[in-house]
Order: C-alpha cells, then structure tokens, then sequence
C-alpha cells in the first residue's frame, strides 16, 4: 500500500498554514474551509505518489479484480459481473481516496504541528477536519460519478433505478470514512505506520462488506454478522440504488446502521482525537 497524502513539502504545509490562519482572521466559516482545502490541493498536487493513490490505484483495483469476481455464484444472487464490478468498485474508491488518504494526511499535519498552529487561530475543530478532507472527497465524489457514467456508457448496466439511494451510499460513505480515519489516527503514530493501522479496515471490508463478492453469498451466520460491518451499509445502499430491489425496511435498516456508525465514529474522534504529536 502506498503512501498517501501525509508525505508533502514542508515549504508547502507551512505556506498554507499560514494562508489559513490569515483567511480566518478575516472571513467566514466557507471560507476557511476553501482556504484549508485549497492549501490541501496543493500538497496533494505535489506529492506523485498521494496522486497515485487517490486517481489510478482504485481504478486500477476495480478492473484487476474484475476477471475473479465469480459469475456463477454471482447468478444466482440475481447479479452480473459488470453490476458487482461498478458497486463494489464505489467502496474500493471511498476506501482508498477517502479513508487512507486521509489518514496519513491527518497524521502528516499532527506530526508537523500544523493541527496545533491552525487551533491558536480562528478556525475551529471542525472547519480544520473538514478543510482537510475537502480534497479527499472531491476526488473519491468525481470517481464514483465516473464509475456510474462508465457503467452505463461502456458495461450497458442501467441507469441507477434510485438515484437518491446511490448518492446518500456515496455521501454517507465520504462522511463515515473520514471520521474512521481521524478515529484511526490514535494508533497512527507515523504516515509509514498508517500503512498497518489502516490494514484491518481494509481487509475486513474486502471480505466482507460486499465489494468483491456480495454478502448474500456468506454462510447465513457470517452473512448476518457481515451486514453490521460499517462498509457494508455503504455497499447496500449504493447496490440498492443502482440496481433496485430492496424494501422499504431494509433500506431503513442500513439507514440506520450508517447513522450509528457515522455518530459512534465522530463520538470517538471528540474523544481521542490527538492535536499534536505524542511526546
């Protein structure tokens, strides 16, 4: 897994530390956030590797899974190949753009200080957690909307048969993995360290939050067990967007399982967020 965004100039990070606290001290909440994200753009413009991350590294991993995706079973979940390949591959997106990026990011700026100077000034807690992630979700919101485009245009899947529950999965999805990566954070001691903290998120979403293969295919109990993971609400709602079929319930449940998640994470990050390195 490679680096991500935590790995910019120090030139860079000062330079927009400084652009931040001088917009704060004159101007609004909006903003203070376009001024953060903007000097976020800007690292993550100058750092290759965050790039390769964030725009080639989950497309790549979408198509490369393709081809072991198996379509037999798939079948017999009522699915095909192309329609497992775009659903699952918005989760493989938010996990990579959204969640590890964002992790070395948030560490990267605790460990230069630059969370610690930006809180001397006007910005608060919220607007520099946010500012942060701001070109994090960008990205992830351009490639779901270009998985979408590309699965209708090239893969002949049909059009989302409920758009509303397509965008509140991908919303609630950028909104629960930033909070998982600033939870994540408080074992994250070094962006090369972030590399193994961010691993068991991975792993157990991979296997079983329906990205690669749809949990209905799980054993009845494990099937059970993978619906409460915190992926997988993202990867049900955005299924049942685009390709229907859910009740009324159902959708509620997931509904409601991503709500808990999102407020248990943001619980978590008001209570063990750490500003500045541990010394």
């Amino acid at each position: 897994m490679s680096t991500g965004t935590g790995t910019g100039t120090g030139t860079g990070t000062l330079e927009g530390t400084e652009a931040v606290r001088a917009a704060g001290a004159r101007t609004g909440s909006g903003t203070r956030l376009l001024a953060l994200g903007r000097a976020e753009l800007t690292l993550l413009w100058r750092n290759r590797t965050a790039l390769y991350t964030a725009l080639l590294l989950p497309v790549a991993m979408v198509w490369a899974t393709r081809s072991v995706i198996p379509a037999d079973d798939l079948r017999e979940a009522g699915l095909t190949r192309n329609a497992q390949t775009m659903s699952g591959g918005i989760g493989v997106v938010l996990l990579f753009v959204v969640y590890y990026n964002l992790v070395t990011a948030y560490v990267a700026r605790r460990e230069e200080l630059v969370l610690k100077r930006l809180r001397t000034g006007e910005v608060s807690d919220l607007e520099i957690l946010a500012g942060t992630a701001l070109p994090a979700a960008a990205v992830a919101l351009a490639q779901c909307t270009a998985l979408v485009v590309a699965g209708a245009v090239l893969l002949d899947l049909p059009a989302p048969r409920r758009p509303e529950l397509l965008v509140a999965g991908v919303l609630s999805g950028v909104l629960l993995l930033a909070a998982l990566a600033a939870v994540s954070t408080v074992f994250t001691r070094s962006v090369e360290v972030a590399q193994l903290t961010t691993l068991p998120l991975f792993m157990v979403s991979i296997i079983g939050s329906g990205l690669f293969v749809p949990v209905n295919l799980l054993p009845d109990h494990i099937a059970d067990l993978c619906r409460l993971l915190p992926v997988t609400t993202v990867t049900d709602l955005v299924r049942f967007g685009w390709l229907g079929g859910a009740g009324a319930g159902e959708v509620l449940r997931t509904l409601g399982l991503a709500v808990a998640w999102t407020v248990l994470a943001v619980f978590a990050v008001r209570r063990w967020f750490r500003w500045e390195p541990r010394r």
